[in-house]
């Protein structure tokens, strides 16, 4: 932006909404681009951020909104792998919920022709962590079960889409007919109502779970754990419940079950070619039309606080996509 101020949804306390307000920005430093923010993703992990409980939130004050869809406008010193004018998408952390940021160039991927912004800000981190949860962390295999939690929210339902893609017999648990049809129409074999059914009695009547993708922790990763074959793969992908299990090792040793913890935001300061790939996979998938982000809600930037609730409050299903600008 010429005057380098953009408007952006700001944390300035932990006890306090965000705020809109206008924001001054420098120019890219080294190895940054400057990049005009079309639309951005919201996560659960942005809840966390401005209650200040996630594990990679900032110091205050911050601009919430961890993954954007936008057009670089300019590169910072060392940064020329993306000439002005080059749809990116990038996973900044924070700074997205703006009309314009400055990020890592190392983060962002250049985006398909055919790639709109919504779907590309709803793209990266819910596809990203179900992809290398189910291919790199649990090595999922054709034919077996994957029982995926909460598999109608913004990473559950394309752990549903994924899974089928890799071969896997899907089961499906979330709470509702409307969410499981949600789930049914990405492609789940299965589905179990986690608001009415006997998660663990149904899917052992299933045949028992080789994964589980959870989610959502509490009753239901209890429930999941002990509908599991030996030898399964429990992801842990977080907490929506707010209910951190315990987890009794005995148990895990007579059942020969391992539990895999998940963060995929964690690969870029160790391992960042595991993020890098699979979303060369993932795009490519998308070119090929074998996935389609599930969006339910786009609003305006000065709905945002609209949007956070939908996620707050479970009324939203895949993904709610903050539009900056067309």
């Amino acid at each position: 932006m010429e005057n380098s101020i953009a408007r952006a949804l700001r944390v300035t306390s932990h006890s306090a909404a965000p705020v809109l307000s206008d924001v001054a920005l420098p120019d890219p430093a080294e190895g940054e681009i400057r990049v005009r923010i079309e639309a951005c993703g919201l996560n659960f992990a942005d809840l966390l951020m401005v209650k200040g409980s996630y594990q990679d939130t900032p110091e205050l004050p911050f601009t919430l909104g961890m993954e954007v869809a936008g057009v670089v406008e300019s590169c910072g010193p060392g940064a020329d792998r993306f000439a002005p004018g080059t749809r990116v998408a990038v996973y900044g952390g924070r700074g997205g919920l703006a009309e314009a940021g400055n990020f890592d160039a190392s983060r962002a991927v250049a985006l398909p022709d055919d790639m709109d912004a919504v779907d590309a800000a709803a793209f990266q981190i819910a596809y990203g962590t179900s992809h290398v949860a189910l291919d790199h962390r649990a090595r999922l295999k054709e034919g077996e079960t994957l029982l995926v939690l909460g598999a109608s929210g913004g990473v559950g339902l394309t752990a549903v889409e994924i899974g089928a893609q890799m071969g896997a017999t899907v089961i499906a648990c979330a709470r509702g007919p409307e969410k499981l049809e949600i789930a049914k129409v990405a492609g789940a074999h299965h589905l179990i109502d986690a608001g009415t059914a006997d998660i663990r009695a149904e899917v052992k009547a299933l045949g028992g779970a080789d994964v589980v993708y959870d989610p959502v922790g509490g009753e239901q990763f209890e429930a999941a754990f002990r509908a599991c074959n030996p030898e399964a793969r429990i992801l842990t992908i977080g907490f929506a419940s707010g209910d951190v299990p315990r987890i009794k090792a005995n148990h895990l040793l007579v059942k020969n079950i391992s539990v895999i913890g998940l963060y995929w935001g964690g690969y870029l300061s160790f391992r960042p070619e595991v993020v890098t790939e699979s979303l060369t996979t993932l795009l490519d998938w998308y070119e090929a039309g074998r996935i389609k982000p599930h969006v339910s809600h786009v609003l305006p930037l000065d709905r945002a606080a609209e949007g956070l609730e939908l996620l707050r409050t479970r009324q939203a299903t895949g993904k709610v996509v903050i539009r900056i600008a067309d």
